[in-house]
């Protein structure tokens, strides 16, 4: 039987639930333990699928299409463990579940209420799938106290009396700022939120607080009386000097160790964790530094690319590089008086990134062609492919109308909507005039790749899976014309419908893909295009 662990948060948001989350899972598995994490998210939506990236930041895309939320992000890279389907759930899609089958007529009558009803459903989804693996963390977004977590709170309160004493612990993030003027830590904010927690009907067991200066004994002892956990079971939480030494960071301070024997687990191996010793070493120790631009629309906000500045890092990492990025607003190349020179020289690398909409696209578009005629190593992810193949049919074929329907009408259709394509369920078909929610090409999709080509050199195989989420293809009758420009189509889909990746073979590193590669790359294991890109923009950085 699986055990389960409950993370919570007080006080305020941004305390790092997910990271907590996903190093007390990587813990866990360095211990030799299989751990699944799961994440419970509060708002009305369905999914974050249709919510703008400055609301809620990146949808991150799990292998079976599932648009989730971010924090999945943090639990793949840190664990190396696949997200599901099953392993992120809102408020949203309890509702919606549950007035179905209302609907139906499945409640035989019944009233359909808050408790019995939907924490019923929350606790089915906390426990399902659930037998093969020894623990099970489920992360609760938002903050105590707040309206929207109550029903998930109170689910969390059922669950601990049905699985059991001893099958279940709870962990509460908390804050213990720094009252400057005061010139002290303050552990009011702490008592008060564990006091919230409590009176909901859940006592926590370990307190993870998170602080800019070290907390002293006296302090965690005055925690630990007011909080009612050990003294052993406050964990101090300062700022880590970069997300992947918070595992080690997190261990050191016993949090691990405090989880386990809440559990009762006392025998317990050490964890392994020369992975990531090695990880750090090569962030800190680094050989050489490189700069990339990431040319996009959502540049004021990181966490919109946060799985993409990771899967960069990663790039550094497997070459033992520091990769400083440049966040770039494409709008900023659309003005008559822009300097696409001075701002694009002095980078190594230009990447564009997806993103939605027609803002930025000129801007993206220019950025393409600088890379492509000053030779820098350019990577286009997604929308980023779509607008290097515009720009080889505008600027080298000849088709000078050459757009995407994405953006309106447009005699030459180089990108257009895919309305069907293959996948593992059959035949799927899309209206233009359809729900946007859901509907795009999502997950993973199998491509083969061309045996002379670049990135089959990479990846160093003829086929591969990887994650997409678009609406748009590049139209695959405009082939023969883009590759006649020096454009390769070098990966393309099982039926040769639908293209892949494109190439320069000309260029020292110009890669276009339409799917993600961010969404799989680990800092133990970095996604071989961008561990490539990374190399070929250390190649670039000697040359400049």
């Amino acid at each position: 039987m699986a055990r389960f662990i409950f993370v919570t948060g007080g006080v305020v948001s941004s305390l790092g639930k997910g990271l907590l989350s996903a190093s007390l899972g990587a813990l866990l598995q360095a211990r030799g333990f299989k751990v699944r994490i799961r994440k419970f998210d509060p708002y009305l939506n369905v999914d974050p699928g249709t919510m703008s990236p400055y609301q809620h930041g990146e949808v991150y895309v799990t292998d079976d299409g599932a648009e989730t939320d971010l924090d999945l992000g943090h639990y793949e890279r840190f664990t190396g463990v696949s997200s599901k389907q099953s392993d992120n759930i809102t408020t949203g899609r309890i509702y919606r579940d549950i007035i179905a089958k209302e609907r139906r007529g499945d409640y035989l009558g019944a009233t359909v209420q808050v408790v019995p009803h939907v924490t019923n459903a929350i606790k089915d989804f906390a426990v399902a799938d659930t037998d093969d693996v020894d623990f099970v963390i489920c992360e609760i977004g938002g903050t105590v106290g707040d309206i929207e977590s109550l029903p998930f709170i109170e689910a969390i309160r059922q669950l601990r009396n049905d699985l059991g004493r001893g099958n279940s612990v709870s962990v509460h993030t908390t804050l213990v700022p720094w009252i400057k003027a005061a010139g002290e830590l303050k552990t009011k904010p702490t008592q008060h939120s564990v006091r919230e927690l409590s009176s909901l009907g859940v006592q926590p067991d370990v307190l993870l607080c998170r602080t800019e200066k070290e907390i002293p004994d006296s302090e965690r002892e005055k925690i630990a009386l007011f909080c009612n956990v050990p003294k052993s079971a406050v964990i101090e939480a300062l700022d880590a000097r970069n997300i992947y030494d918070v595992p080690l960071s997190y261990h050191a301070g016993g949090l691990d160790d405090e989880v386990l024997r809440a559990f009762g687990i006392v025998d317990a191996t050490e964890p392994e964790l020369a992975v990531w010793n090695d990880i750090m070493d090569r962030i800190d120790h680094y050989d050489s530094e490189v700069t990339i631009g990431v040319v996009g629309k959502y540049v004021g906000l990181p966490d919109a690319y946060k799985s993409l500045r990771e899967a960069l890092v990663h790039g550094g990492i497997a070459n033992r590089a520091k990769v400083n990025i440049e966040w770039i607003d494409a709008e900023l190349f659309e003005h008559p008086e822009a300097d696409i020179v001075a701002g694009l020289e002095p980078l190594h690398g230009i990447l564009v990134p997806g993103g939605f909409g027609e803002r930025g696209s000129e801007g993206k578009i220019a950025s393409v062609k600088f890379a492509r005629e000053r030779e820098i190593p350019f990577f286009g992810i997604c929308l980023g492919m779509q607008m290097a193949c515009i720009e080889a049919a505008r600027n080298q074929a000849g088709i000078e109308e050459a757009s995407t329907t994405e953006f309106g009408e447009t005699p030459e259709p180089v990108v257009g909507m895919i309305t069907e394509w293959m996948s593992e369920e059959g035949l799927q078909k899309r209206a233009a005039g359809g729900d946007l929610g859901g509907t795009m090409r999502l997950g993973a999709y199998p491509a083969k790749l061309d045996g002379n080509s670049v990135v089959r050199s990479i990846y160093g195989s003829d086929e591969i899976s990887e994650r997409h989420r678009h609406r748009y293809e590049v139209n695959v009758h405009y082939r023969d014309a883009l590759e006649g420009a020096g454009l390769i189509f070098s990966g393309m889909s099982p039926d040769d419908q639908l293209p892949e990746i494109v190439e320069r073979p000309d260029h020292p590193w110009f890669i276009g893909v339409q799917f993600h590669p961010e969404l799989k790359s680990r800092p133990f294991e970095p996604h071989p295009l961008f561990a490539g890109f990374i190399e070929a923009a250390l190649k670039q950085s000697r040359l400049v």
